[in-house]
């Protein structure tokens, strides 16, 4: 997957203490998501396929967040979820320091080969 200059440039203005995890985040959307197009939708970091934003992750005023939008791979997931802050496509933390990086690298490979509906 080619790295979108715009997405360098979001991350290069995200809060210091955010940069870090954010970062892996994207190396784990990076090589996890084959196939996949890194764009900037929606004023952040969106992975998509076929036009379809699938995958993606924002430095938001009050926590960091990443959005999984295969609906099959959230509900999948849904054990693992069960400390993190959720929303219907969300995870959120306030910490960069909490942020799970293993539950979001299997996030990402479920979604790489998942076909059922985006929420």
């Amino acid at each position: 997957m080619e790295r979108d200059p715009v997405v360098d440039a979001y991350l290069a203005g995200v809060p210091p203490a955010r940069q870090a995890v954010l970062s892996e985040i994207r190396d784990a959307c990076v090589e996890h998501l084959d196939g996949f197009d890194e764009v900037v939708a929606y004023g952040m970091p969106g992975y998509e396929r076929d036009g379809q934003v699938e995958a993606g992750f924002a430095s938001q005023k009050q926590y960091i967040s990443v959005y999984i939008l295969r609906t099959e791979v959230m509900e999948a997931h849904r054990d693992r979820l069960a400390s993190i802050d959720t929303g219907k496509g969300c995870l959120r933390w306030r910490k960069p320091e909490d942020v799970d990086l293993d539950v979001i690298a299997s996030m990402l490979r479920a979604t790489a080969v998942a076909t059922g509906p985006v929420c």
